[in-house]
């Protein structure tokens, strides 16, 4: 039988796919539970939400999965596991029901429980700014609200009949506007005047597969050209490290040192003077931190197919930095991040990709300056952080609560 729920005790279930989605869903709860000490939160959830207080009905892990292929794979478990959740969420009947971010597999639950008449939230939009605008509308069907991330997707949603939120970028406060390497370097015990290249191959182990080996070939080949080059690569876990120190150790004798580290990769981008990061969010953590980049990126010829083919791709730009410049006015044609991608992304371009942003530093003070602009852009005017912007606009959709309306 359901907790008895009161005014100062509704329910919020969330639904969080990956460790993104989980320290976001995190943040949520702890500013929620500031606004209600007596509220219940179900769903899935990872270990950041059940340290907040979370009950997570089933493993996030089942939802972690990489590429339109891998995803393909699993298809028939997810449905059997979605059909699972939606089952057990008809039963409770929370007042708020929150996807987190994972669309492929929110948004169909998501719809399914608004017709069933529970409200609904998405936490993070689909990237509707980069490519096929139109999927506002069908996502405007699926939430009542869009918690936005990006300010320019609120409009976009408006304009399909959806109710789309700008709570900030929560990446955007961790960094600050003004970034100084001195108290990162010091920390990873870095000299001051020692080049460094931070290589972010990926927090997958598929992504760790498919990139490792590359990315570590490429660091090789700028340390050759570069005396004293530090390299650090930061793991986002002991399975990740355990991946990398696998990939570390087959390197030929003779091969560059490299620093493993624990988790740190705040640290490391901002310690570094370059960085050798994989598409994805850690290319933005490495605008925040303003330093200038290499993005490379390979996923399986079936999984690139199928996304042209599906005309989820419209875009000659794949890196968050890239499409986020364009996106924002800074010029149709800007690159900011050099991308390396498929075919291109090879040792041999990565690292003269590289090498190229080490020897030119009006490139790199040119790239900076667009990365603070995109940086304050981020931020916007919001005097609170984006959990309590997040809490305040999911708060807002609560109900009177009776007591008796509820199991």
């Amino acid at each position: 039988m359901s907790d008895p729920v009161t005014p100062s005790r509704p329910v919020f279930a969330l639904i969080a796919g990956e460790a993104s989605g989980d320290q976001l869903g995190a943040g949520l709860i702890t500013a929620l539970r500031h606004r209600f000490p007596e509220a219940r939160f179900i769903g899935i959830g990872g270990e950041r939400m059940q340290a907040a207080g979370f009950e997570s009905w089933f493993d996030m892990r089942e939802l972690s999965l990489f590429g339109l292929v891998e995803v393909v794979k699993h298809l028939p478990r997810l449905f059997r596991l979605r059909r699972a959740l939606i089952r057990r969420l008809l039963e409770a009947r929370p007042d708020i029901v929150i996807g987190i971010d994972a669309p492929d597999f929110n948004l169909g639950l998501e719809r399914r429980l608004k017709q069933a008449g529970l409200k609904t939230v998405h936490y993070v939009s689909p990237s509707v700014w980069a490519w096929r605008e139109q999927r506002a509308a069908t996502i405007g069907r699926s939430a009542d609200q869009v918690l936005c991330l990006f300010p320019m997707e609120p409009e976009i949603y408006a304009r399909y009949g959806g109710q789309g939120h700008f709570v900030g970028h929560p990446l955007a406060w961790q960094f600050p506007l003004n970034v100084d390497r001195g108290p990162a370097r010091e920390r990873l015990a870095l000299s001051a005047g020692v080049p460094v290249l931070a290589v972010l191959p990926g927090s997958r182990r598929s992504e760790l597969k498919s990139l490792g080996h590359t990315f570590l070939q490429a660091a090789d080949l700028v340390a050759a050209q570069i005396p004293g080059l530090e390299i650090v690569i930061p793991a986002a876990d002991a399975s990740i490290r355990a991946q990398l120190q696998t990939l570390i150790d087959a390197r030929p004798a003779g091969a560059s040192p490299v620093r493993l580290l624990e988790g740190q990769a705040h640290d490391a981008l901002l310690a570094s003077d370059v960085v050798l990061v994989a598409s994805g969010t850690a290319t933005l953590e490495a605008m925040l931190a303003k330093r200038p980049m290499v993005v490379g990126y390979q996923i399986s010829p079936l999984s690139l197919w199928l996304a042209r083919r599906m005309k989820m791709i419209r875009t000659d730009v794949y890196a968050l930095p890239n499409i986020l410049a364009r996106a924002c006015g800074l010029g149709a044609t800007t690159v900011l991040a050099p991308e390396r991608v498929q075919a291109d992304c090879t040792p041999d371009q990565l690292a003269s990709a590289v090498l190229a942003l080490f020897r030119d530093s009006r490139q790199r003070e040119a790239i900076v300056r667009g990365f603070e602009i995109l940086h304050e852009i981020l931020r916007g005017d919001l005097e609170q952080s984006p959990s309590d912007q997040a809490a305040a606009a999911v708060a807002a959709m609560l109900p009177s609560l009776d007591p008796g309306e509820h199991g």
